[in-house]
């Protein structure tokens, strides 16, 4: 059978970068079947000569890209003989593969994606919490997505994946997405942790990524004030589910619990402590780390209040905790029946526990330990939460006109 054959260079508007270039990509195309790949360099759009593949000119700058892509050229008419004399099948697909050095065997972006996640699939429990492992999955979806729609390929080899590929996925993930910057960082981070992975693996040689860095923006988690608690825990409800979130809402409040970690809490999590009350001895489920918390009278209330409720009893709990989807869709009624107009999350509890036991003098070291933070850079945010309510309040002296006072004159 007598093979078509045909190679083009041409350039690729629809990407154009922010500096007004515009990608060159090679095609081969065998028999009608396509096969493109990236010539890894960019050129001013009105400088490219579209019949002769090359950039318009004369000068230096020109005549090294023409001479680039004459290179390209040759290794692919290089590759094509050699695939001919070695009777091997010769497709778009193979001689990309053969110019790019790229062996089918080789290990794929997703594929060691998936791995990953087949092996935190199977240590749920045991260092791995179920939203996490959720999170890398999500991550592997949204990558899965972004080649399709950027390569027009259902995977890439390691060795394809440059520097471009991490802010052209962080692009697609901001604009095309619409996803919020922290989590983007997120999934950023997950990619940033399979290259990681492929490196210790001697899978590639060097990071594409090495020059990657990623800022957070700093974003102001919501808690409720001193009076919004009163208000929250002296509030009677008649509906008794109601009743039951907000107590079991207050509770986190009152502990630093987050969801995942006062729905697993069990009986023997409860220990008599140092000073010889009750006291909350946790792993925390996100971290693995130890938590020891003293539980407050108010706290060790709402636990009594719920001894034998039968929820509790078959889930072996020592509250009983609803989904945490439901948990916070009664939130927002309680908020609202409450007066209270911040997004009530079950989370919220967490951050409101945090900033509470601060103002009130607790060392930061010691709501770290609470928290079950790794790092006390993590507590340190709500400090920060802090000092900005601190100025914030500050503001309204600033506008007290004083009698008796004068302008300099």
């Amino acid at each position: 059978m007598t093979n078509t054959f045909s190679l083009l260079f041409y350039i690729r508007t629809s990407k154009t970068k922010s500096n007004g270039t515009v990608p060159i990509y090679v095609r081969i195309t065998i028999n009608g079947k396509r096969a493109e790949f990236s010539a890894k360099r960019t050129i001013d759009p009105n400088k490219w000569n579209n019949t002769k593949g090359r950039a318009k000119g004369s000068n230096e700058q020109t005549k090294s890209l023409n001479k680039y892509l004459d290179t390209i050229q040759a290794k692919v008419y290089e590759n094509q003989q050699e695939l001919m004399q070695k009777n091997k099948s010769i497709t778009a697909g193979t001689l990309k593969n053969a110019v790019l050095d790229i062996n089918p065997d080789k290990k794929t972006l997703l594929g060691v994606f998936e791995n990953h996640n087949k092996k935190i699939n199977q240590l749920i429990g045991k260092g791995y919490a179920i939203a996490t492992v959720g999170k890398y999955e999500l991550s592997y979806k949204h990558l899965k997505e972004f080649i399709k729609f950027n390569y027009k390929a259902d995977d890439i080899h390691l060795g394809e994946v440059i520097f471009g590929f991490i802010t052209d996925f962080e692009h697609y993930l901001l604009s095309v997405k619409n996803i919020s910057r922290n989590t983007t960082n997120k999934y950023l981070s997950h990619l940033i942790k399979m290259i990681n992975i492929a490196l210790d693996n001697e899978w590639i040689d060097k990071n594409p990524f090495r020059k990657f860095k990623m800022k957070n923006k700093e974003v102001v988690k919501e808690f409720l004030t001193e009076n919004e608690i009163q208000i929250l825990l002296s509030k009677e409800f008649t509906i008794k589910r109601l009743e039951l979130v907000r107590d079991i809402f207050a509770f986190c409040c009152l502990t630093g619990l987050a969801f995942v970690d006062v729905e697993k809490l069990n009986p023997d999590n409860l220990h008599t402590g140092i000073d010889g009350n009750l006291w909350i001895h946790i792993r925390r489920q996100k971290t693995n780390t130890a938590s020891h918390i003293p539980l407050i009278p108010q706290a060790l209330k709402i636990i009594n209040k719920y001894k034998g409720h039968p929820l509790a009893v078959n889930k072996g709990s020592v509250l009983p905790v609803l989904s945490n989807q439901n948990m916070n869709a009664y939130l927002k009624e309680i908020a609202d029946l409450c007066g209270i107009t911040k997004n009530l999350t079950m989370h919220t509890a967490r951050h409101t526990f945090a900033t509470y036991a601060l103002t009130k003098g607790v060392p930061i070291e010691t709501v770290a330990k609470i928290l079950g933070h790794k790092d006390l850079k993590t507590t340190q945010i709500y400090a920060k939460i802090i000092d900005s309510k601190i100025a914030d309040d500050m503001k309204k002296l600033m506008n007290i006109n004083l009698k008796g006072t004068q302008k300099a004159s």
